[in-house]
């Protein structure tokens, strides 16, 4: 999510954060709720004018729906097997019409935004016992974590790569493993400067 936050004025970018979750929850929830191949046409149809009338290029979009194409040609596959063509229209299309309009709002939103809003929605719950803020740092470092551990295993499967261990596992599992505690240790020590003792 760091990485795919593209600047712009558009109407998607102008609006609020918890106005674009609470858009994204909706369509998802009626997608799901109708699972008919019309919801499907209606929300791709709700995607394209919002990336249209945002000014989002189309591109940004369709890139956050790449990694799902193996995927969805399983899922078809599958569901057209055993429920049907109208299951598989139903099925794979919700799932890419949600990832795409949850890409709309991962491009016109910066991720400190979004946890803004996730902040004030726990807010009630400090009653309960959780705090808020400490949520939104512990899931600002797990967004922040996942491509510093990308960025490791591909440092790790280079320099296995480079030593003829292409097939190894353990060459990159353990490395892996160890550099991970690293990180963690070194993350922890800076949070504990800073007061987030626990």
């Amino acid at each position: 999510m760091t990485g795919f936050y593209l600047p712009g004025s558009g109407l998607l970018h102008r609006a609020p954060p918890g106005a674009k979750l609470l858009a994204l929850a909706l369509l998802t929830t009626v997608l799901v709720a109708l699972r008919s191949p019309l919801a499907v046409g209606g929300g791709a149809l709700v995607v394209a004018a919002a990336t249209v009338l945002g000014r989002v290029p189309a591109g940004a979009v369709v890139a956050q729906l790449r990694p799902l194409r193996w995927v969805a040609v399983v899922l078809v596959v599958f569901q057209v097997l055993t429920s049907g063509w109208r299951a598989a229209v139903a099925v794979v299309g919700t799932l890419l019409v949600a990832v795409a309009a949850a890409g709309l709002v991962t491009v016109t939103t910066r991720v400190s935004d979004l946890l803004d809003v996730l902040v004030r929605l726990l807010a009630p719950l400090r009653r309960a016992g959780v705090d808020p803020e400490r949520v939104g740092l512990v899931l600002a470092l797990t967004i922040r974590s996942v491509p510093v551990l990308a960025g490791l295993v591909a440092e790790v499967r280079d320099a296995r790569r480079s030593r003829g261990l292409e097939h190894s596992l353990r060459a990159l599992l353990v490395p892996v493993a160890v550099r991970g505690v690293r990180h963690a240790d070194r993350l922890g020590e800076a949070l504990a400067a800073r007061g987030v003792d626990d």
